[in-house]
């Protein structure tokens, strides 16, 4: 798998609770990809593109590490992404 959906990443990475609110949110326009704002959940990302959208009160931003084929366990999710300092 060398690029995924928006959507199915940001659900498999735990950033979501469903598919459902990640394709709202990057319908919406709330998600970032490398500085451009994503306009449909389909939009493809893959490893080693920065993400950029916000969680709660504060902006988050991430680089993409891998993919993944299923929305596994927590620790699992932690290791598709890295939080980027600024």
């Amino acid at each position: 798998m060398s690029a995924t959906r928006v959507d199915k990443w940001l659900f498999h990475a735990r950033f979501y609770r469903t598919r459902a609110l990640a394709q709202a949110a990057a319908a919406a326009g709330k998600v970032r990809l490398n500085g451009i704002r994503v306009e449909k959940p389909a939009h493809l990302l893959k490893p080693g593109d920065i993400l950029t959208l916000g969680r709660g009160a504060e902006v988050v931003a991430l680089r993409v590490l891998a993919l993944a084929d299923r929305r596994g366990s927590a620790p699992e999710a932690q290791l598709l992404y890295e939080i980027v300092a600024d």
